[in-house]
């Protein structure tokens, strides 16, 4: 089925392109230049890149294999490694159909809820100091004989307002308390709650170039224009140096390869030659096995390949005026100030499909002080708590078909994109109240903008 699903959109993708009279302003639909796909379904999310080769085609299909596959317990001949602490056993469990995890609705099984955990203080790479006794994650899953780390406790606390239309709206702040933890979690411990995001497009954000993001850091706002956007620096394994951050929340990886490396570690427990020791080591969870790394370089390489290689949707109805209204208000309001348009790819050096693609993300790629409300109080490397790197809104309007919800925000507690706005503080206080003054004609034009990207 899959590939019947690559055929269409690749023949679509062809046929608007290669048109004598191109009905569509290319330009402003190609939201991943050369990689994108014409799809408006529930599997919009799941195409290859349009301009992959055979064998990267090929090499995409296998990626997609080990991201869908499930993680049993050892002694298993077939993805054998599960645990023995995790949150999910599988990629896709947490980025269904390669999109955003919904707010969870049940304590019972976070989807792709999982919380960040560290103490005061940095590691030896300036990164967040572990938990003694719980690492850097915690683990809310267990394999047979084992206890997990913790389990999870929800509640909201529903926050009034109103625009200045007179129209009430409310915001959702989700509160999380743990307990059957295993041993007693530190009084100091900092938590940060974070929701699994799309991993379409990755890619394309791999492969800008550092100085084309780092035009657009001015982290003591020179230019006083309230937007103090700065790079975060994170430890990288492989070439063992602090590196740009570009992925995760608040930045805190440097590529894809340590990225999907950190997720099979913290997320599955599954080790690679990245990081072969488990993440229960010096716990009383830890089995001791004599069987790490537990995947090899090829799997790890083709499951970020995987990511690297997933198509992003074009953008649609760019030519209705309720739309195009929508765009101009996004600007007048200065929200394209953090959600930059346009960026054009470097040279990737490893694909050429990457590279000179010229993108429509939405994203700088930089930390934000988003205020105090949306403050985990957990620091990153250069990341304060109060700061999180900008997420791209490619893609954004299709959350609700592809992934059956609209939760956004890092925590997911917005419940659709109005609320997201809604919360935004700190260097977009500015912003927001814009967004409060405007009509409602106008509030309508800019959601009606944002859901066509």
């Amino acid at each position: 089925m899959m590939r019947i699903f690559y055929a269409v959109a690749i023949g679509l993708l062809c046929f608007f392109s290669c048109a004598d009279e191109d009905p569509i302003n290319l330009e402003k639909v190609l939201a991943g230049g050369s990689t994108s796909v014409f799809a408006e379904f529930s599997n919009a999310f799941q195409f290859p890149a349009a301009n992959l080769s055979p064998i990267e085609l090929q090499n995409h299909r296998r990626g997609d294999v080990a991201f869908e596959s499930s993680f049993v317990t050892a002694p298993s001949q077939i993805n054998a490694g599960l645990g023995p602490i995790f949150n999910q056993n599988s990629c896709v469990s947490c980025h269904g159909k390669n999109g955003r995890s919904p707010f969870p609705d049940s304590e019972n099984d976070l989807l792709g809820l999982l919380f960040r955990v560290s103490i005061p203080g940095i590691n030896i790479h300036g990164g967040p100091k572990p938990v003694p006794g719980f690492g850097g994650q915690l683990q809310t899953k267990a394999v047979f004989g084992k206890k997990s780390e913790v389990s999870v406790k929800m509640n909201f606390i529903e926050i009034p307002g109103s625009f200045s239309d007179g129209e009430a709206y409310s915001l959702r702040k989700p509160i999380f308390n743990f307990d059957n933890a295993y041993i007693p979690l530190p009084g100091d411990v900092m938590i940060s709650p974070r929701i699994a995001p799309p991993v379409f497009g990755l890619g394309l954000l791999e492969a800008i170039s550092v100085e084309d993001i780092l035009k657009h850091a001015d982290p003591i706002d020179l230019d006083k224009d309230g937007i103090s956007g700065k790079p975060n620096y994170c430890w990288d394994e492989l070439s063992q140096s602090l590196q740009l951050g570009r992925f995760g929340w608040k930045a805190g990886q440097p590529n894809l390869l340590q990225q999907t490396a950190a997720a099979y570690l913290d997320d599955i427990g599954v080790t690679s030659p990245l990081f072969f020791e488990e993440s229960s080591k010096h716990q009383i969870q830890y089995d001791g096995g004599m069987d790490d790394p537990e995947i090899n370089n090829e799997l790890l390489s083709l499951t970020t390949f995987y990511t690297q290689s997933l198509a992003v949707p074009v953008a649609r109805n760019q030519d209705d005026p309720e739309v195009l209204s929508g765009s101009k208000i996004f600007d007048k309001i200065a929200c394209g100030k953090c959600h930059v348009r346009n960026f054009k790819t470097g040279t990737h050096r490893e694909f050429a499909f990457l590279s000179n693609q010229h993108i429509l993300a939405f994203t700088d790629l930089l930390l934000h002080d988003m205020g105090d409300s949306l403050s985990d109080h957990r620091p990153e490397f250069e990341a304060q708590g109060n700061e999180w790197r900008t997420p791209p809104l490619w893609g954004i309007g299709l959350t609700k078909i592809v992934n059956g919800h609209s939760n956004f925000l890092h925590d997911g507690r917005a419940r659709n994109i109005q609320e997201a706005i809604l919360w935004h503080g700190g260097e977009a206080n500015q912003s927001v109240l814009n967004y409060k003054n405007l009509s409602k004609k106008e509030r309508t034009a800019l959601l009606k903008f944002l859901n066509s990207l």
